[in-house]
């Protein structure tokens, strides 16, 4: 339990207005005898398809793994090979380049929009080569990342893309069509998802999933995710055991119903801040109108970031980075460290996420507001 007036996150808040019916869930499970695969998991991957409006969906252990199975499914199918490129943004979480390098994959690091924090769409071409096959966009902190401007440089030049949608289930994308939304997660040749307990919509635990429109893709990843195997004791590929647990998939069937209620409480709150946020010191995120994100962070940039910190922190203000350190400066990655990512390295000097979950009221938001409003350097 945290002690700050305006906590961060707590898990234990967050997850108790749905104590009954993941008590309920738990429960089914457990009466059921099905441990592994099962109903559970049928069901949710059928009511997340639904959701996504995409017509597979395969659940698997963690967002990490949905994302190498990915990869590794076109690479089973001929679509991919060891040493192809793909673009990836420079500021991300470290995993969407884990995915990409555990395949034998090059990634092909583009800078943000600095507007965005999301991949700069416009230099995408220029990032191209022979070598490069494939791009993953990264719907980073809940916001979208797809235009028209990706979509085209995709189908010129026969790219496969992939979403990481590990932040952002539920959010929405003005294109293909204008006119229309469509949902993150079904914008391009296939999705990951992540259910860790911080997310949106959170599991008890670790979770995930691969939404597409390909079945032979999500053929592949569903047998790749068990041992390789089609049937059982026949196995098609050298697999892995990246299954979801039955336990999970019932605890994301509740979390799913109540998905829509949670975006609209995050957009509330962004758009608190939005309005009463106004020191000059502190850049806010840009909004879309209309708002497509779903506001996994709400994040803010500050030079004086430290300072800042410790401000909001004696005012009994929590907050976080996401993320300090961006891939290419990660020690496990010192072959590119020498790589020049100036806007990228600015923007982990700079970023701050201030409370958006559940666990904040539009009336603590406002608050906040004026706690950040009263802040000199």
């Amino acid at each position: 339990m945290s002690s700050m007036r305006y906590p961060f996150l707590d898990l234990g808040r967050v997850n108790a207005p749905y104590a009954g019916e993941l008590h309920e869930a738990a429960l089914r499970v457990i009466d059921s005898g099905r441990y592994v695969g099962g109903p559970e998991v049928e069901s949710f991957e059928r009511e997340l398809a639904a959701n996504t409006g995409v017509l597979y969906a395969v659940g698997v252990s963690n967002g990490l793994d949905a994302m190498r199975l990915i990869f590794r499914a076109y690479m089973e199918l001929g679509r991919l090979r060891p040493g192809d490129g793909v673009i990836v943004p420079a500021n991300t979480y470290i995993a969407s380049v884990l995915a990409v390098t555990d395949c034998g994959l090059e990634p092909v690091f583009v800078e943000p929009n600095e507007r965005t924090l999301n991949l700069d769409t416009s230099l995408v071409e220029q990032a191209l080569n022979d070598n490069v096959k494939a791009v993953l966009t990264v719907h980073l902190y809940g916001r979208p990342c797809y235009d028209g401007v990706l979509a085209d440089v995709a189908r010129r030049h026969n790219l496969i893309i992939v979403e990481d949608n590990a932040q952002a289930i539920g959010a929405d994308s003005p294109v293909p069509s204008p006119g229309d939304t469509f949902r993150t997660g079904s914008l391009g040749d296939a999705a990951a998802f992540s259910f860790y307990p911080t997310k949106n919509a959170g599991a008890l635990g670790d979770a995930g999933a691969v939404t597409t429109r390909d079945a032979e893709l999500a053929k592949a990843v569903r047998a790749l995710a068990n041992y390789g195997s089609d049937t059982r004791y026949h196995n098609i590929y050298e697999g892995f055991n990246c299954r979801l647990d039955p336990i999970q998939a019932a605890f994301l069937r509740v979390k799913l119903r109540h998905l829509d209620e949670e975006t609209a409480r995050r957009r509330r709150i962004a758009s608190v801040y939005d309005g009463n946020i106004s020191n000059p010191l502190v850049i806010k995120p840009m909004i879309d109108a209309p708002d497509g994100s779903v506001w996994h962070q709400y994040v803010v940039r500050c030079a004086c970031r430290d300072e800042f910190r410790r401000y909001l922190s004696e005012n009994g203000v929590g907050t976080d980075i996401h993320y300090a350190v961006p891939p290419h400066l990660q020690s496990c990655y010192a072959r590119y460290s020498g790589l020049s990512l100036p806007v990228t390295d600015r923007l982990a000097a700079e970023v701050v996420s201030l409370p958006v979950s559940s666990c904040t009221s539009a009336e603590d938001a406002l608050e906040i507001s004026q706690i950040i409003n009263d802040f000199r350097k």
